[in-house]
């Protein structure tokens, strides 16, 4: 690799690294410097440094306080709180629509799906309601969609 700011005829020196004595003319500076600080941190110049005296102390054992607390349960079980039952009363009131008879004059033919032309439940709700559920294929009130599962017993769950 060439460098551009030297001319193409001059050769280019090796490269060399810094000698190691080269990194010391910033350490040992830096060394100097702190060296001195700390002679001048620790050294006071009071009255105060001339006529201190180290005096002795003697460590002696202190009484340790230790305090425990018992506490006991007590003999008697507290009573347990009195049983709350809320009671609901619901008044239920039950709609019974007549079908009215067909007077066609022609015969019709029973398919089974309702046997009771006299009582009709919109839904399995208004049945239980009137006591009627479940309600059988044959008897009044039965229709087919009262029979989810086709086996004859309206309302049956």
């Amino acid at each position: 690799m060439t460098n551009p700011y030297v001319a193409p005829h001059m050769p280019q020196p090796p490269y060399r690294p810094a000698p190691k004595w080269a990194r010391k003319r910033y350490v040992l500076p830096a060394l100097a410097l702190a060296f001195f600080v700390g002679i001048g941190a620790g050294g006071t110049s009071g009255e105060d440094s001339k006529n201190t005296e180290a005096k002795p102390t003697a460590a002696s054992p202190q009484p340790t306080v230790t305090v425990t607390a018992t506490t006991t349960a007590p003999a008697e079980e507290p009573e347990p709180a009195p049983t709350v039952t809320a009671t609901k009363t619901i008044k239920v009131t039950a709609t019974v629509t007549a079908a009215p008879a067909a007077d066609s004059g022609s015969t019709s033919v029973d398919s089974g799906d309702s046997s009771g032309d006299d009582v009709y439940y919109a839904n399995c709700s208004e049945a239980r309601a009137a006591g009627a559920a479940p309600v059988h294929r044959g008897e009044p009130g039965y229709a087919s969609h009262l029979d989810r599962d086709n086996d004859g017993v309206g309302c049956d769950s």
